[in-house]
């Protein structure tokens, strides 16, 4: 069993109370490495090297540029061992490695896109009203930053925090989650061998009480950057709150995808799938609740459920493999628990319901694709975040009732919409109440562009230019021309 060490201030370190915990497979349902088990001690340790590295280090001293250079050669180290930290990531939290592979694989295009953003963060000359004034603003660095990011995509998350922070000029102290802390420690080797100074970049591991409180308190933290619950991201906010620490904040959905009449069918049907079942609903994206015209439903859902009847489950090392596992068994029995809520409720299972008894599933922690239809969206089912392979189909009548069912939600991250109406097309992503709307296509994502929600699904921006200014602040500065000779008590 691998054991492993974390990493502060560029060493390598057992924990301050020198215990561990296990972390598992997924697929085996059996632990493969041992976690450091780190306290507030170990917090404290990484907060203030990350603190010395920007306001005392050579981090702090060095020219944008040169942070840029640091940067692409980080993105060239990860494209050196994708396939290493893919397969690590893979045996921690079940997803898939046809998709885990092609997200680190994509990890670099961060680090080059924010690197060359790094030199060209400008302030700007400012045409002042007041005589005898020079004025400009300086944009810095927010300070240090604490990243908390959840199991479903480590790598890929703690990327969407890192590149931007990295690029303002930030350090960082990274917690990732205790079930999926393996792919990180992978990581910061790469942070080291790339050249980073000591301090830039930290990883401490273990449970919330232990690392994530500490880690949201500490004085010297200026700003949080969260991916997770709904539940955490609220304790986060209460934890920031007495120092006001600047947040970012991705939190649950319930996201709807709107299959209109003159939609393609196939095409609906496989983003229908992919939406829900690619990440065995493992994702904060996943389009959860199926709206579909009252005209085409029973063709759509004939469809659906013929297709993800096919689905091949089984070890996510596979290329093959459609479905993996639940990544945790807490998760795996509280997926199973929302199942018989909707029975209970009255919601139709037309597919699975059940803990997948496969062969090929062995003994991990799986749950066969599961459909309800003709649900109502005030169910349990349809407005709670499940976070499985559980997907519930809606009927509509008008488009107009489609938009308040896909809005009747507490959450807004994302929506999809499907038709080949221009009109439905471009009037859709306006009603829906989203930070993220696709139209004839679902799950996509890109460096370029802004990610994030609103309502109980957050708020604040990843991805894109806009990120980096979530981690910059304004200094406005005044320069007189002359000694200062009117009178002092009066302002200016």
């Amino acid at each position: 069993m691998k054991r492993y060490q974390v990493f502060i201030g560029n060493a390598w370190q057992d924990s301050a109370s020198r215990e561990v915990f296990q972390s598992y497979n997924p697929f085996t349902g059996e632990p493969w490495s041992e976690i450091p088990k780190c306290d507030a001690r170990d917090v404290d340790a990484a907060v203030e090297a990350a603190h010395d590295a920007l306001y005392s280090g050579e981090w702090g001293r060095m020219a944008p540029t040169q942070r840029g250079a640091l940067m692409r050669k980080l993105g060239d180290l990860i494209t050196r061992d994708a396939e290493k930290l893919a397969a690590v990531e893979v045996r921690d939290n079940g997803k898939l490695l046809a998709e885990v592979n092609g997200q680190v694989r994509y990890l670099p295009q961060w680090l080059y896109f924010y690197g060359g953003l790094a030199d060209k963060i400008n302030g700007a000359v400012v045409p002042i009203d007041k005589p005898d004034m020079f004025t400009y603003t300086l944009r810095e660095p927010v300070g240090v930053v604490a990243a908390i990011v959840p199991w479903n995509s480590p790598l890929m998350l703690m990327m969407w925090k890192l590149a931007p922070a990295l690029a303002a000029g930030c350090t960082f102290v990274l917690k990732p989650s205790e079930h999926t802390s393996a792919s990180a420690l992978e990581f910061a080797a790469l942070m080291q061998e790339a050249g980073f100074p000591p301090g830039v970049f930290n990883v401490v591991t273990g449970f919330g009480k232990d690392v994530g409180d500490p880690l949201t308190v500490h004085p010297k933290v200026a700003k949080i950057a969260f991916t997770g619950g709904e539940a955490a991201g609220r304790t986060i906010m209460e934890n920031a709150a007495p120092s006001f620490k600047r947040l970012t904040l991705e939190l649950g959905g319930k996201s709807a995808q709107i299959v209109f009449p003159d939609a393609d069918l196939d095409a609906a049907v496989s983003g229908g799938i992919a939406g829900i079942f690619a990440a065995t609903g493992q994702t904060c994206i996943a389009g959860s609740r199926l709206l579909v015209h009252e005209s085409i439903y029973d063709a759509y859902l004939d469809r659906f459920v013929a297709s993800a009847k096919t689905a091949r489950m089984g070890d996510p090392m596979e290329m093959g493999t459609q479905v993996g596992p639940v990544t945790t068994k807490p998760q795996f029995e509280r997926i199973l628990s929302y199942i018989e809520i909707a029975k209970g409720e009255g919601a139709r299972c037309v597919l699975g319901g059940n803990a997948a008894g496969r062969p090929e599933c062995g003994s991990g922690w799986f749950i066969e694709p599961t459909v309800f239809a003709d649900v109502r969206n005030d169910m349990r089912i349809a407005q709670e975040e499940v976070f499985g392979p559980v997907v519930s189909v809606i009927p509509f009548r008008e488009d107009e009732e489609a938009y308040a069912i896909a809005n009747d939600t507490s959450y807004g991250l994302a929506a999809g919409v499907w038709t080949f109406s221009i009109k439905r097309a471009t009037v859709a992503p306006k009603r829906l109440r989203a930070g993220t709307v696709w139209v004839n296509t679902y799950r996509t994502a890109s460096f370029l562009m802004p990610f994030g929600g609103v309502k109980a699904s957050g708020f604040g921006r990843e991805n894109g230019i806009e990120a980096i200014n979530q981690y910059l602040e304004t200094k406005s500065v005044w320069l007189s021309y002359e000694a200062e000779t009117k009178n002092p008590f009066v302002m200016r």
